[in-house]
C-alpha cells in the first residue's frame, strides 16, 4: 500500500446496514442507559457518559476489548457471512468471477478438518527452500522468492509514490525484521518485557519444534540474539513517524557502499525491479543488516527464516501451529482468552485479500445512492466550516493560510467505494488448499504492485475495502478517504438528530481533514508531496501549539504509573482535537443548533458531545492497553473523549465546568490548532 495513511481508529472493523424507516418512530440514538450519573461530566466526562456501560459489560472471551466498534464489526461480519455463505453454496459458478473467488477461499478457510490433516505439507516446499540455502547469495534469493508469493521477511519492500515527487512510484526499503511488535521490546529491563522475550523464546521453540527440529530451544535462542541485533539497528516508533528524517534517495551503487554485502543489482533483479533509484527509510537498518549477513552463521539465518514462515502463516495452519501462534500474540500480548469462532475469521480473511470482489457484492447490497449522496454534501460542509477556520485562525500569516486553503481545496474525496474495481480473475482459487489460494494471491498482488514501476501513481486507488468501518487520510494522495461501512451507527443515524450526527461522523471527517494539517501531514503540500509550505514563523508557532498537546497527552495516566506517550499519539491527537472543534463550528451553522430544544434532558450541544463520547465507548483488556501505549498512535478511548473537549470552551459552557472541576484546564492551556 502506498505509504502510510493516517487512520481514524486503532483497528479495523466491518459493518452492514442498521436503518429505521420513520422519523417518528426512532428511539435516541444517544444511548443513555450507559451514563454514570453519579460521575459529575465536570469531574470525569467519559465516565460520566459511558461508567454504567464500562461497569456492567464483561469482555467476551474470543475478544481484547469490547465496546461500540466491536459490536458493529461483529453485525458486519454477520453481514459478510451472508454473502459469502449464498456464494459458497452456488453450484458451478463461473471460474474466476468473483463470487466463485470469493466463495472458495471462504469455504477452504473454513475446512479446518482438512487443514488440520494437511499438517505442515503446505509449506514444505517453501521449508525444503530455506533448507538448501547455502550462502548469502541463497538466503536473498529465498528472501525475493518468498516475497513473490506475498510473505515477505527480513526487511520492508514495496512499491509506492515518491514521497517528495508524488507523482513517480519508487521501490521503497524500510526497516524489518522483527518478531515482537517494535525495537523498544527488545531492550526493557522491566519485569514484564522480560516476561515477553521469554514467552517469545518458548514461542520460537514450539513453532520449531513442531517442524521437527531437535535442538530448538538453543535455534531459538540464536533467533532472538539475531532479531536483536537487527533492533539495535531499527528506530522507534517515534522515530518513524518523522518523515524527513526517513526519506533517502539512493542509487542502486550508492546502497551497495552502504551495504555491500547486499549486492543490490541483483537483489532488485530478483525483485523484477528495473528502476535503480530507491527510497530508503532507514539506511543505517541495511548497513547493519549488510554486516549480520556476513558475521551471522547461515544455520542461524536459516532458523530464522523458518520460524518467520511458518508463524506468518500458523493462523491457517494446523491447529498445533495456530494455538502457538494465538497463545503468543492474541492472548499475551492482547489478553483475548479463545479464538474468535472460525467463520468471523474466515471472513476476514477473504476481505483482506479479496476486497474489491467481496466490497462489489457488499455496496450492492449495503450501500444505497442516498448514503453516497449524504456523506458527501456532509464533506463538503466540514471542507467549507474548515476553510473559514483557518481564515480565522490568529497565528498563521496571510501567505500560509492561503497555501493551506489551497491544500484543503485539492482533497481529493473519496466516498463509498472505488471508482476502479480490481480484477482478480486471474488468480486461480480452489478448495484444495488455502495455503496455496493464499500464496497465488500474494503473487498477483505483487504483481500488481511491481507493474506500477515506470507508470504515473494511480491516484484512484484505496487503501481500504468499501465494506471497513474506517477512514484515512494519505498524505502521499492528499485525500480522505470514507468507505461505505463507516456512514453506521454510532457514526452516522440515518433518522438521528443533527446534534449527535456531527458529534459522531462530522467529527469523523474533520478528524480525517485535520490530518492534512497534523505534525506529519502538515509537511506534505497540496500535490502530495514532502515540501515546506509555511513561513519559518508560522512553522515554529504550529510546532509550539503541537508541543503543548504532546505535554497534555503525556500528563494522562494509564495502567497504573503507564502514561500515554505524548509523542507517538501526537498525531492523531491533533487530529481528534482540530476534527471535533470543525466538527461543532459546522454543527452551528445547523437550525437546530440555535434551537435549544432540549431532548432528553440534553441541549443540542450536550448531545453533540456525548455523541462523541459514545463513539469511544470501549473496554480494553489490561494486556491490549498495554499493547497500544507501546505501539498504537491512538490514545486510549477515555483521552480521546476527555483530551479535546477539555480543550474546547464550548463544553465548558454546555456542561457549567468551574475551575475547581477536574475537566477544567486554564484558558492558558487549552490547545487551538485548527
Amino acid at each position: 500500500m502506498y505509504g502510510t495513511p493516517f487512520i481514524l481508529l486503532a483497528f479495523v472493523l466491518m459493518t452492514g446496514c442498521n436503518s429505521k424507516t420513520e422519523k417518528n418512530a426512532y428511539h435516541d440514538p444517544l444511548d443513555l442507559s450507559g451514563r454514570d450519573t453519579a460521575i459529575s461530566p465536570a469531574q470525569d466526562f467519559f465516565l460520566y457518559a459511558n461508567g454504567d456501560w464500562l461497569k456492567n459489560t464483561k469482555i467476551p472471551a474470543s475478544q481484547t476489548g469490547w465496546g461500540s466498534f466491536y459490536i458493529v464489526r461483529d453485525q458486519a461480519l454477520s453481514n459478510m457471512k451472508m454473502i459469502l455463505d449464498s456464494c459458497e453454496a452456488l453450484k458451478d459458478p463461473v471460474k474466476g468471477s468473483p463470487a466463485q473467488q470469493i466463495g472458495d477461499l471462504y469455504a477452504v478457510a473454513l475446512d479446518s478438518a482438512a487443514i488440520d490433516s494437511a499438517g505442515i505439507s503446505p509449506l514444505e516446499n517453501d521449508l525444503k527452500q530455506i533448507t538448501s540455502i547455502k550462502n548469502v547469495s541463497d538466503l536473498l534469493a529465498v528472501i525475493t522468492a518468498g516475497y513473490k508469493k506475498g510473505n515477505g521477511v527480513l526487511f520492508g519492500f514495496y512499491v509506492s509514490p515518491d514521497d517528495k515527487n508524488s507523482n513517480i512510484e519508487r521501490p521503497h526499503f524500510d526497516q524489518g525484521g522483527l518478531g515482537l511488535p517494535n525495537k523498544n521490546y527488545y531492550f526493557k529491563t522491566d519485569s514484564a518485557s522480560k516476561n515477553i522475550r521469554d514467552a517469545y523464546v518458548n514461542y520460537i521453540t514450539k513453532i520449531l519444534s513442531l517442524n521437527g527440529d531437535n535442538t530448538a530451544p538453543r535455534d531459538a535462542s540464536g533467533i532472538l540474539a539475531l532479531e536483536t541485533k537487527l533492533a539495535t539497528a531499527s528506530k522507534t516508533p517515534v522515530e518513524l513517524r518523522d518523515p524527513q528524517a526517513n526519506y533517502h534517495l539512493l542509487t542502486a551503487k550508492e546502497m551497495d557502499k552502504t551495504a555491500p554485502d547486499i549486492n543490490w543489482q541483483n537483489l532488485l533483479q530478483q525483485f523484477n525491479v528495473r528502476e535503480d533509484t530507491l527510497q530508503v527509510g532507514q539506511p543505517e537498518f541495511y548497513s547493519a543488516l549488510s554486516g549480520l549477513l556476513k558475521s551471522t552463521p547461515i544455520a542461524v539465518w536459516k532458523n530464522y527464516l523458518a520460524f518467520h514462515l511458518i508463524s506468518s502463516y500458523a493462523p491457517w495452519l494446523s491447529k498445533p501451529f495456530a494455538d502457538a501462534r494465538f497463545d503468543f500474540y492474541n492472548k499475551l500480548l492482547n489478553g483475548q482468552q479463545e479464538p474468535e469462532a472460525r467463520w468471523k475469521r474466515a471472513c476476514s480473511l477473504v476481505n483482506g485479500t479479496l476486497g474489491d470482489a467481496l466490497g462489489k457484492l457488499y455496496v450492492a447490497r449495503y450501500f444505497p445512492p442516498s448514503a453516497k449522496a449524504y456523506m458527501e454534501n456532509l464533506v463538503n460542509n466540514l471542507q467549507e466550516t474548515y476553510r473559514q477556520r483557518i481564515q480565522q485562525a490568529d497565528w498563521m500569516s496571510d501567505s500560509t493560510k492561503a497555501k493551506a486553503i489551497d491544500k484543503l481545496n485539492a482533497f481529493t474525496k473519496k466516498i463509498g467505494y472505488p471508482d476502479h474495481w480490481k480484477d482478480y480473475s486471474s488468480i486461480d482459487i480452489d478448495r484444495s488448499s488455502l495455503i496455496g489460494d493464499l500464496q497465488r494471491i500474494g503473487q498477483w498482488q505483487y504483481n500488481y504492485d511491481i507493474n506500477k514501476l515506470g507508470k504515473p501513481t494511480d491516484k484512484s486507488e484505496w487503501g481500504m475495502t468499501p465494506p471497513t468501518v474506517n477512514a484515512y487520510y494519505d498524505p502521499s494522495f492528499n485525500e480522505i478517504v470514507f468507505p461505505a461501512g463507516i456512514l453506521q451507527p454510532p457514526f452516522y443515524f440515518q433518522h438521528g438528530d443533527d446534534a449527535v450526527n456531527y458529534g459522531a461522523i462530522g467529527a469523523v471527517i474533520g478528524h480525517e481533514m485535520t490530518h492534512g494539517f497534523d505534525d506529519q501531514g502538515s509537511q506534505y503540500d497540496k500535490d502530495g508531496n514532502l515540501k515546506n509550505w509555511w513561513t519559518t514563523e508560522d512553522r515554529a508557532k504550529f510546532n509550539a501549539h503541537a508541543d503543548q498537546i504532546v505535554k497534555q497527552y503525556d500528563n494522562y495516566v494509564v495502567l497504573d504509573s503507564v502514561h500515554v506517550n505524548g509523542k507517538l499519539t501526537e498525531g492523531e491527537n491533533i487530529a481528534d482535537n482540530g476534527g471535533l472543534a470543525i466538527a461543532y463550528a459546522a454543527f452551528q451553522k445547523t437550525p437546530e443548533a440555535h434551537k435549544d430544544t432540549v431532548i432528553d434532558g440534553y441541549t443540542p450541544d450536550q448531545r453533540f458531545f456525548l455523541a462523541w463520547a459514545q463513539v469511544w465507548r470501549v473496554k480494553d483488556r489490561p494486556q491490549r492497553l498495554l499493547w497500544r501505549i507501546n505501539n498504537d498512535p491512538h490514545s486510549p478511548e477515555e483521552y480521546r473523549v476527555n483530551g479535546p473537549v477539555s480543550n474546547m470552551t464550548a463544553f465548558y459552557q454546555a456542561f457549567n465546568i468551574k475551575p475547581d472541576d477536574k475537566m477544567y484546564r486554564p484558558d492558558s492551556m487549552r490547545v487551538k490548532i485548527w
